[in-house]
């Protein structure tokens, strides 16, 4: 089964709401809470996931969110 790609703006990303496809820990609704930039008017190069049940944060490139198989947009 192909694995489809969300189409994202990563300037919008802030505050967006996301699930995990495979869940761990507990921990499947997300909140983007910031964006990391290497300048401070540079492009989005990774984002700052919190998790919403027990607010453990962890930073990923921003283009695995449009990985289907891993992150499905908004809280399901």
């Amino acid at each position: 089964m192909p694995t489809t790609k969300t189409r994202l703006n990563p300037d919008k990303l802030l505050n967006s709401k996301w699930t995990a496809a495979a869940p761990r820990n507990k921990e499947k609704h997300f909140l983007v809470v910031a964006l990391n930039r290497h300048a401070a008017d540079g492009p989005v190069q990774t984002v700052t996931l919190e998790a919403v049940y027990t607010r453990r944060q962890s930073e990923l490139p921003w283009r695995a969110l449009t990985d289907a198989a891993q992150w499905l947009q908004g809280w399901k």
